[in-house]
């Protein structure tokens, strides 16, 4: 069985999570629903493979159900895990 590969020009999951570790020019991390400054116009990582990028990002792997067919669906998908796994307010 062969692995689930990024959708071209996608960048949800660069977009809906937050992420709370570095990023090269993002030094405190991202907030949810911001695109990384890594992320480019045509919305590929700039520093995929890189030992710079995010432990989170390395260890995130596109699936079917994350996905969907489209790349509505996969921001929709990602922003509602997001929201479903935010630490409640204190």
């Amino acid at each position: 069985m062969s692995a689930f590969a990024c959708r071209p020009g996608c960048g949800a999951c660069c977009i809906a999570p937050s992420i709370s570790s570095a990023i090269p020019g993002m030094p405190f991390g991202k907030p949810a629903g911001v695109r990384c400054i890594q992320l480019t116009d045509d919305n590929a990582c700039a520093i995929f493979g890189r030992p710079e990028r995010p432990e989170v990002c390395r260890q995130l792997r596109p699936e079917p159900a994350m996905c969907g067919t489209r790349a509505e669906q996969a921001l929709h998908y990602l922003s509602r895990l997001e929201s479903l796994t935010r630490p409640a307010a204190v």
